[in-house]
Formats: structure tokens, C-alpha cells, sequence
């Protein structure tokens, strides 16, 4: 398919001195009279945190763990992107008004510029948290196969522009660490990547619990084994393979690429990560999350563990 021109690589605009994709800053304004429902459920994530993961859970969750009523659309219409806007598509809005309650509703947001009626409503969020490598080297390939994405340039280029923040939805260590704060005051369950990875049983039954729901252990299971990476990848309904190849172009990199924890082993280049981890530590000084940046003896891909000196 060929490009279309106005949707191909433009620069990002700052919105209250965040970056975010062109055509989703230049809906913002309007976004700011968005009426949240009281039963709506808000899913919050940095960039490649997991967000189509717990989207996919929390579908089947509301849809009493029913495989078939989870293949009814691309799960970007059964779980709206609130922010999203791109020339000639529905935006996210105006799918949320097609979408019958209870609403399941994703955002990249920063608080910042979040619609405040999801707060003044205390609508229930369920924020997934991933650790900075990992996100960094899964957004620098999602950046070449998104074409909505400025160009990203170098792997090395790339990684100085995440851990300045001048990226789309800008610094990821200002997202985690606000909506961590947030979730002191407001009715956040605030989950971890690799927690889901590790155990998604286990998590999968804080979800329950948070959304005052309950499924037969068996269900349970079922919902385990449908979201397991290797099937979400196959499935055409979560895996983004229904989009035109000229918003997001799967021969650069699959949408769904890897899903472990510890790839940026394979990417970072000892040099790069002894500057990313003092940088690290800078950023996160005083806060007291922690994140994992491998998994022992998780189902992971078998790669060995170590750093590359080169790319």
C-alpha cells in the first residue's frame, strides 16, 4: 500500500511541554470535554508497557472469560485508545461513544494532560509498569514500524532521546513515578510487567478482585493460556495486523515482537547501559519503585544472558 503522505513520520508537538505524535496533540483540546462514565475503567501505560496484554485480560474478564465474544473486533475498538486520532479513522472519542458500558478505555496519557473528568469521577485505573530497558528497545522498534512516529534514527540516537524524555508521551520516568503517586490518593491498581510475566495467575486475580468481579478458577486458567504471549501474537484481533501497512508496517518489525523481560540485553551495548544505569539512578533517586530488569528461571526465550559489545 502506498504511503499516505500526510500520515508518514511527522514531528512531534509539545503539549504543556510533553512530545506527543502530531495528530494526537492535535486532538487534545477537544479531548479535554471528554465525559467519563463512573463504571468506566481506565488502563494506563507508558508506551510498550503491556497495554494490549491487560487489554486483552480485561475483555475477556468482562466478557465472563468468552473466547468467541473476544474475537468480535481488533481489540483497539473493544478497548478504545482515548488519545488516538490519525486523518480519515474514527478517533478514539468517537468510538467511546459507540461503546456500550462498562467502558474499557486505553491511554498514554501523563497525568498532565489527562481529561480531568477520569479523575474528578475517580474512575478505577489499572496502570502496568514495565522496567526502562525493556520499554526503550521495544519503542525504538515500534517507532520504525509506526509510521505516525517521527523517524528514529540509530539505536543510540533513539536511546539518548528516551532517557532525555523526547519522545512521544515524553519522559518515562515522570509517568511511572506520577501515576505511582496517584495511586496513593486515587483508585489505582498499579501492576508491573514482569510480575504478569512471572505469575499472570496471580495477577490476573488482583485484576479480578480490583474490578469486583470473579471467574471459576478453570476460566481463570483459560484467560492465562489465551494471553500468553505466543497466542496473543498469532491472534489477528490483538495482534495489530488489521491495520493499513502505512500506519504500521509489520515487514519492519511485528507489533507484537518478543514479549520478555531482559531483550535489552541483546540491544544495550555495555557502554550504553553503564551511562543509561547512572542516569537511571539520578532520575529515580528518592522513589521507592523497583523494577526487575531479568526474570531467573521465568519461561522466558532462552537466549543467553550477558551484554553485547556491539549491535
Amino acid at each position: 500500500m502506498e504511503l499516505v503522505e500526510d500520515t508518514s513520520r511527522p514531528p512531534l508537538e509539545y503539549m504543556k511541554g510533553i512530545p506527543l505524535i502530531k495528530y494526537f496533540a492535535e486532538g487534545l483540546g477537544p479531548l479535554q470535554s471528554f465525559q467519563a462514565w463512573p463504571n468506566d475503567l481506565l488502563i494506563s501505560t507508558y508506551p510498550k508497557s503491556g497495554t494490549t496484554w491487560v487489554s486483552e485480560i480485561l475483555d475477556l474478564i468482562y466478557q465472563g472469560g468468552d473466547l468467541e465474544k473476544c474475537q468480535r473486533a481488533p481489540i483497539f475498538v473493544r478497548v478504545p485508545f482515548l488519545e488516538f486520532r490519525v486523518p480519515g479513522v474514527p478517533t478514539g472519542a468517537e468510538l467511546l461513544e459507540d461503546t456500550p458500558a462498562p467502558r474499557l478505555i486505553k491511554t498514554h496519557l501523563p497525568l498532565a494532560l489527562l481529561p480531568p473528568t477520569l479523575l474528578d469521577q475517580k474512575v478505577k485505573v489499572v496502570y502496568i509498569a514495565r522496567n526502562a530497558k525493556d520499554v526503550a528497545v521495544s519503542y525504538y522498534h515500534f517507532y520504525r514500524m509506526a509510521k505516525v512516529h517521527p523517524d528514529p534514527g540509530s539505536w543510540d540516537s533513539f536511546l539518548e532521546k528516551f532517557m532525555a524524555g523526547e519522545v512521544s508521551y515524553g519522559s518515562w520516568y515522570q509517568h511511572v513515578q506520577e501515576w505511582w503517586e496517584l495511586s496513593h490518593t486515587h483508585p489505582v491498581l498499579y501492576l508491573f510487567y514482569e510480575d504478569i510475566k512471572q505469575n499472570p495467575k496471580r495477577e490476573i486475580q488482583k485484576i479480578l478482585e480490583f474490578v469486583g468481579r470473579s471467574l471459576p478458577e478453570e476460566t481463570v486458567d483459560h484467560i492465562v493460556q489465551h494471553t500468553s504471549f505466543k497466542e496473543m501474537k498469532k491472534n489477528p484481533m490483538t495482534n495489530y495486523t488489521t491495520i493499513p501497512t502505512n500506519v504500521m508496517d509489520h515487514s519492519v518489525s511485528a507489533f507484537m515482537r518478543k514479549g520478555v523481560t531482559g531483550d535489552w540485553k541483546s540491544t544495550f551495548t555495555v557502554a550504553q547501559n553503564e551511562r543509561f544505569e547512572a542516569d537511571y539512578a539520578a532520575k529515580m533517586a528518592g522513589c521507592d519503585l523497583h523494577f526487575r530488569w531479568e526474570l531467573s528461571g521465568a519461561h522466558q526465550d532462552g537466549r543467553e544472558s550477558g551484554l553485547n559489545n556491539k549491535i
